[in-house]
């Protein structure tokens, strides 16, 4: 017998959970997209993604995922035979630089492992020794969705401030824009990249480049930019097409305008605050189940960990073992360890993630971490116990002064 009949939940890090309001605002007929309300609606889009992004500078949307964000973003600032520094903190941040090399720009990449931060020192030193300033920009992942590490970005403006550096500064937030904090103007970013299907609570579809003057002034030293990825007519739009190098992605912009109206009604501190709460119910619970068995988190530090996702290491076949068996029985789908082992490999069964992005509340973590703990408990993986308590001890901690 199954217990997953009912509604399921889909506890991957993105696409993410999808609100009710976002789900019945793309419920409609095709629109007129050569005039009215989808028109206006649009461009009340983008104060909105400029508030959450915490910048006052540019925004480009393109019909793309994050990998069409990411050769927006390299497109329309850089000439083949550029350089590039790019730094690895998992998957995610490779395949940026694989994107770079295929544009024919040289990368020079910093890998630092699946369970380390970026090394700001390593940084600064690769910055000094770059005298001549062929480097013309950094990238770096904000939130690595395959390992969860979370990297100090503001860290690295720091460096290129105290080095002297004019390289552009590109932080990929896909996995981390509305869940994880992240200050654009702030933080001194040139460029940012992100997509609709995790903390904006959108199916996937949507990519957005945000830029700023700095950037654009590197757009217009270009010679030319591929015509659909040219982020000057999609920011400054004289007709309502150049938003999206031709037809509009009409119901993704209406399901887009209710997760944003979602956002502003929240508050982005408080959007924040309550992934940081929730991400450390779900740390609390991981802590005690692994205090007696295989389970671990793949980051140690809390503060290096993101809000956005947990990847978590059990040792083949377990992860696969427990994803399976909570799918089939408890309606909650886990993340695969993507990028933690090759497929082929026996040890890409040791690995899961949960994602705790976007759209989730306290009873859908704890019904997830209800779910996990029975699939321990079925399958004899040993583990702590108290950790569903612990969790909770963490909800009501953060919770109680409300009320």
């Amino acid at each position: 017998m199954s217990l997953a009949n009912g509604r399921p939940y889909l506890a991957i890090p993105g696409p993410s959970v999808m609100p009710e309001e976002v789900l019945r605002a793309m419920h409609r007929a095709a629109p007129n997209i050569y005039e009215g309300d989808l028109i206006e609606m649009t461009a009340s889009l983008i104060p909105d993604l400029r508030a959450v992004a915490r910048t006052t500078q540019h925004v480009a949307i393109y019909i793309a995922n994050g990998h069409g964000a990411w050769e927006a973003a390299l497109a329309n600032t850089l000439n083949p035979g550029d350089r590039v520094l790019v730094s690895a903190t998992g998957r995610f941040g490779h395949g940026w630089a694989e994107v770079a090399e295929l544009q024919g720009i040289a990368v020079d990449l910093m890998d630092f492992g699946k369970r380390a931060p970026i090394d700001l020192n390593r940084i600064e030193d690769a910055l000094r020794a770059d005298t001549a300033h062929a480097i013309k920009a950094v990238l770096a992942t904000h939130v690595d969705t395959s390992s969860s590490v979370l990297s100090d970005i503001a860290g690295i403006r720091a460096v290129l401030d105290a080095t002297g550096h004019p390289a552009l500064l590109m932080a990929d937030c896909i996995a981390s824009l509305a869940c994880d904090r992240f200050e654009m103007d702030g933080w001194g970013v040139d460029v940012m990249v992100a997509g609709s299907q995790k903390g904006l609570m959108v199916p996937p579809g949507l990519a957005f480049v945000f830029f700023s003057d700095k950037a654009a002034e590197a757009r217009r030293a270009l010679p030319r930019v591929n015509r659909y990825w040219d982020w000057t007519a999609r920011a400054n739009p004289e007709m309502f097409y150049q938003y999206f190098g031709g037809t509009a992605p009409t119901h993704h912009l209406y399901g887009l305008r209710a997760a944003l109206d979602l956002i502003m009604a929240e508050g982005i501190e408080e959007v924040w605050a309550r992934h940081d709460t929730l991400a450390r119910a779900i740390w609390a619970a991981c802590e005690t189940w692994g205090q007696t068995g295989p389970l671990e988190m793949n980051i140690a530090d809390p503060a290096l960990r993101s809000r956005a996702v947990t990847a978590l290491r059990i040792g083949a076949p377990h992860g696969s073992a427990l994803r399976r068996w909570v799918q089939d029985n408890a309606g909650v789908t886990l993340g695969i360890g993507l990028g933690m082992a090759e497929p082929n490999d026996p040890a890409w069964h040791g690995f899961f993630r949960i994602g705790h992005m976007g759209h989730v509340n306290a009873h859908m973590v704890l019904g997830a971490l209800g779910a996990i703990e029975a699939g321990l408990t079925a399958l004899d993986i040993p583990h702590g116990t108290g950790a569903l308590a612990a969790a909770a001890r963490v909800i009501a901690g953060r919770t109680r002064c409300v009320g």
